[in-house]
């Protein structure tokens, strides 16, 4: 049809007999446009050529960032081996006490898992981290939890830390409250994954903070119950496991009332999990009484 655009060849050898005629008929407009041409046209390669500069120096850079990155993460590999003899924590607490003038305590003691009470293996994995077997270091269903909460209340409160990403913060990174910390934190902890979930729990028991200046499961048993910690008592466990989310403002010997509080409901969780059968589990709730306080003392 007649009005159907120019197609092929044909389209093209009407398309440029237009243009002469164009400039046939208005020279003048003709030598504007092809000056301008002339002039834009070195223009928008030079502008294509820095943007293209431009990106791939971003990328570049990137890169750069990426590999540094990295490369200034510590490495987990000699921990399949080897146990740390201080931390980053350690560091910390010691600096700390030196800047107030104090000399620095630290009462640590490493034991192998199987010197450890199975008692508090499961009390701090029932309640620091109860998918602490399913997840790989980093708990999205946890961590999507924690932020409907704080949506909820306007304010970050529940925590959502695992066990491995405690271990790096503690073995690693120290109490620094930055994004950056979280980044290096979460990238740490999947290093620590690959050393498997036994090392990474007998890492976490025998340097985390159970005091001022006690660190680790063996530490603990002794300083708070005067015995190794391979003897721990089911209640014992659930007392020293509620200490952890704040360890130099508990204390077992004078229990306060969150203290009392976190140790009933962790006791609680053995009968959840089927570790504990009801008749021991009331055993063990009459003993954390005798130990700690009646339970409704901690709701006073």
């Amino acid at each position: 049809m007649s009005g159907d655009p120019p197609s092929g060849r044909a389209g093209i050898g009407e398309s440029a007999a237009v243009l002469k005629s164009t400039f046939a008929t208005h020279p003048r407009k003709s030598g504007r446009l092809a000056g301008s041409t002339g002039i834009l046209l070195p223009v928008l390669v030079r502008t294509r050529k820095a943007l293209v500069r431009a990106a791939l120096l971003g990328v570049g850079m990137l890169c750069f960032a990426a590999g540094l990155f990295f490369v200034s993460l510590p490495s987990a590999e000699p921990l399949r081996l080897e146990n740390p003899r201080a931390t980053a924590l350690m560091d910390l607490r010691s600096r700390e006490a030196m800047d107030h003038h104090r000399l620095p305590r630290r009462v640590h003691t490493w034991v192998p898992m199987a010197r450890i009470s199975p008692w508090l293996r499961r009390a701090v994995v029932n309640s620091e981290d109860a998918r602490f077997y399913e997840h790989d270091g980093f708990d999205m269903t946890e961590t999507e939890a924690a932020l409907e909460q704080a949506a909820e209340r306007g304010r970050l409160g529940r925590g959502a830390s695992t066990i491995t990403q405690q271990l790096a913060k503690n073995l690693w990174l120290g109490e620094e409250r930055t994004l950056w910390r979280k980044l290096r934190e979460y990238f740490l902890a999947r290093r620590l994954e690959d050393l498997g979930k036994r090392r990474v729990l007998e890492l976490y028991l025998n340097v985390a903070e159970w005091g001022d200046g006690i660190y680790g499961a063996e530490a603990a048993a002794r300083t708070w119950f005067n015995k190794p910690a391979v003897e721990l008592s089911p209640e014992e466990s659930s007392a020293l496991a509620a200490m952890l989310p704040a360890p130099r403002r508990r204390n077992p010997l004078r229990p306060n009332a969150r203290l009392r509080k976190r140790a009933f409901e962790i006791l609680e969780l053995y009968g959840l999990y089927e570790q504990l059968g009801p008749e021991q589990l009331e055993e063990s709730r009459a003993r954390l009484a005798d130990m700690l306080g009646s339970p409704m003392a901690a709701a006073r």
